[in-house]
């Protein structure tokens, strides 16, 4: 006989209790800072910050904290508390051609306008374990840097001026938020964009590969490649001006894709777009290359079937949370249905075992 679990309330606050215990772990060794995460654990925070849709270091290193490093649980708290807080206006889009660059490279101009800044990357490290780190050792400060230039143009604004790249329409209207609307399909570009922004960094990975394999006829060249600090600007009606009210740091990447043309475009370059709060680049360059697969329609190009071109399937699939919550609901009691499901089976086989006896019988 199938039998229920029983223990209610007190069970679920004794979980609570021996999940706070597990968190702590070993009293002996001292605890985790959130200041530590925030500043040892800033790629992981970046990723928090960007699927959660908030920019917030210090609350994302808590997060991660509090979710024991489980990185979707931390972008589900960061999420929740997020629909806590008020909103009272809108930010001006942000200029990323005045970004302060930390990091800027470009894979097809070796001499690119504005220089190439190589920055913090991992790009040409050996992936040896490093052992001098399990002795907390310090590690040697970093040589001076020039300052970057004011401005810093994109790399996709000299390849216009031959007109060899596809030119983006002017967006006037305000896109939708996709953090206060559900999402609807078709999608225009903007709400794409977002979703792929929030998605998961391993889907969406997983989707750009696929389009370097041959599943959207999609070779892309990385443009740019930029990370560095905007300022964030609020329109301010009593002033009649914008006012700075903030910095963020983000990931942006521009892709140039070639472009053999269609019954509606000319051959040409075009381009898909990925920008992320954070250091967080192999997100943007994996947002940039579905983007691009994802705007086939647009281009007139045919469809191919790749799983990359199909919205539907990236833009439903894409979210960890929305992914998470269906997953995990399966864990929970379900006695009901599973009792019905059992009923059923047991009726079938039992009518199947007698028709097999009167078969024999006959």
């Amino acid at each position: 006989m199938y039998v229920a679990v029983k223990g209610g309330e007190r069970a679920i606050d004794n979980a609570h209790a021996w999940l706070a215990e597990e968190r702590r772990g070993d009293t002996a060794v001292p605890e985790l800072s959130v200041a530590q995460i925030r500043e040892q654990m800033a790629l992981a925070v970046n990723r928090v910050m960007a699927e959660g849709s908030l920019y917030d270091p210090e609350l994302a290193a808590l997060a991660i904290k509090q979710a024991r490093g489980d990185l979707i649980e931390a972008i589900f708290l960061i999420r929740a508390y997020r629909t806590t807080l008020p909103r009272f206006g809108a930010s001006a889009p942000v200029e990323t051609a005045r970004m302060a660059c930390l990091r800027r490279i470009s894979a097809t101009f070796k001499d690119a306008p504005g220089g190439q800044v190589l920055g913090p990357t991992f790009d040409y490290t050996h992936r040896l374990l490093d052992f001098k780190l399990a002795a907390d050792g310090e590690v040697p400060a970093a040589p001076e840097t020039p300052a970057a230039p004011a401005e810093v143009p994109h790399i996709t604004g000299f390849l216009n001026r031959d007109g060899l790249i596809q030119e983006e329409p002017a967006g006037d209207d305000t896109p939708p938020d996709l953090t206060r609307e559900p999402l609807e399909l078709p999608a225009g570009r903007a709400l794409r964009l977002q979703s792929l922004t929030r998605g998961d960094e391993g889907f969406v990975l997983g989707m750009a590969y696929s389009t370097q394999r041959g599943y959207a006829r999609n070779h892309a060249f990385v443009g740019e490649l930029r990370i560095g600090t905007v300022a964030v600007e609020m329109e301010i009606p009593e002033l009649g001006f914008a006012i700075e009210i903030g910095e963020i740091e983000l990931t942006e990447c521009e892709t140039v894709n070639q472009f053999t043309g269609s019954k509606t475009e000319p051959p040409q370059f075009t381009r898909g777009y990925g920008l992320v709060f954070g250091q967080t680049e192999r997100k943007a360059i994996s947002m940039a290359l579905v983007d691009r697969a994802l705007r086939w329609k647009e281009l007139g190009e045919e469809d191919s079937g790749a799983p990359a071109q199909d919205e539907e399937f990236v833009l439903y699939h894409a979210d960890n949370i929305q992914a998470t919550g269906f997953l995990e609901h399966i864990k929970l009691p379900h006695y009901v249905d599973f009792q019905s499901e059992l009923e059923l089976v047991r009726r079938i086989r039992a009518e199947a075992e007698a028709a097999t006896s009167r078969e024999a019988a006959e």
